[in-house]
């Protein structure tokens, strides 16, 4: 078998990588950004690497992985399903598999705790893949923090050049993949291979917060598309009142522009939630049921003073995208109830009542794909 180095060059939809005692941590933001905010849920957000896939070509019928997971979990509730790896051959989906071992992060939500419980790496293997020159993507799991250690293959590999469209976009949990089941079947994914565009994915759970380290960093990433869903974690979080969210749109979308003075560039608004529609944050986890889900807290009354709930931010960055689209003819607004609807979560209801299950996340997708299939076009 021949171990091929992992680096940028084989690994994309990752900024930077860094050493660790086992091997390599894929990181969504650059070491600079982290440093700016002590958030122990956004440190493990942009590590979870969401979109990050190796890619290479070969003639290589044998792809071994090494890597040490960590997977977030949760004290007196059910273990979450194993993060899946996702294997294509020219684009195209053929085979699936999962590490064993791992370090456990256990968060207690009673107590407001987290402790690692540390395990071993494992091995993932894909073999009998064809004797031909081939495109090859492995997709990481987009829920579990993941350590690369060692590639191996029978055949070298070599780095396939990007041809597509890059595509950036920033959102919430929902945009990471909370919910989806595996790192291809993220709406993002799904709408970047619908489209023909090659993906770099910055949504990072719970952190969609107009942080302008986000907007400094997708400001000096080179793209062909960039894109900023808006809202869910505003809301849920009870960040700001209205009279702080405006400037701040205004702010992460002016840090944008200046290193993307004519990207095309789309705001897009939450989805359809209905727990926080009309009824402002803070979100409290809900353990009644026996799993996880989220309920709002916040008081509708308190609208009138200037807390935020989705109708409200929609309402918003309607009336934003619309001033600023006067002397910027290259942005976009899209209407998250485009995406998901109320007739959407009749249909696929939210498993948790935060986030969209598989079928959703697909319908989100194909949706999306065609938004920027339209505006690549032209």
């Amino acid at each position: 078998m021949v171990t091929t180095p992992i680096s940028l060059e084989y690994l994309r939809g990752a900024q930077e990588l860094e050493p660790t005692t086992h091997g390599l941590l894929p990181h969504r933001l650059p070491a600079w950004a982290r440093a700016q905010c002590a958030d122990p849920q956004l440190a493990m957000a942009e590590s979870q690497p969401a979109g990050c896939r190796l890619v290479f070509d070969t003639r290589a019928t044998e792809v071994e992985l090494d890597a040490l997971r960590t997977r977030p979990a949760y004290v007196g509730m059910p273990m979450r399903p194993d993060g899946i790896y996702d294997l294509l051959i020219d684009g195209e989906l053929v085979a699936q598999a999962s590490l064993t071992g791992g370090n456990l992060l256990m968060k207690d939500a009673a107590a407001g705790t987290e402790e690692v419980v540390p395990g071993p790496p494992g091995t993932i293997r894909f073999a009998n893949l064809p004797d031909r020159r081939k495109s090859v993507e492995i997709w990481l799991p987009h829920n579990e923090i993941t350590e690369l250690i060692a590639l191996r293959s029978d055949q070298p590999l070599e780095p396939s050049p990007i041809t597509r469209p890059v595509w950036l976009h920033h959102g919430s949990s929902i945009s990471h993949g909370s919910n989806a089941v595996h790192p291809t079947g993220t709406w993002p994914a799904v709408a970047a291979a619908q489209a023909g565009v090659e993906l770099i994915n910055l949504g990072m759970g719970g952190s969609a917060l107009l942080d302008p380290f986000t907007a400094r960093t997708m400001r000096d990433i080179p793209a062909d598309l960039i894109s900023v869903k808006i809202g869910i974690n505003i809301v849920n979080a009870d960040l700001m009142r209205l009279r702080a969210f405006g400037p701040a749109v205004h702010g992460f979308l002016d840090m944008l522009r200046d290193g993307h003075p004519d990207t095309p560039l789309i705001v897009a608004s939450a989805v359809h939630c209905p727990i926080h529609e009309n009824t402002p944050g803070p979100l409290a986890p809900d353990f009644a049921g026996g799993t996880l889900a989220f309920v709002a807290t916040g008081d509708p009354a308190e609208v009138a003073a200037g807390k935020l709930t989705l109708s409200v931010i929609r309402d918003e960055l309607t009336r934003i995208v619309g001033q600023r689209a006067a002397t910027d003819p290259n942005l976009r607004y899209v209407d998250g109830l485009d995406l998901y609807g109320p007739a959407d979560f009749a249909e696929f209801p939210l498993p948790d009542r935060l986030h969209p299950g598989s079928q959703a996340h697909a319908r989100i997708g194909q949706r999306f794909g065609a938004v920027i299939r339209e505006v690549i076009s032209g």
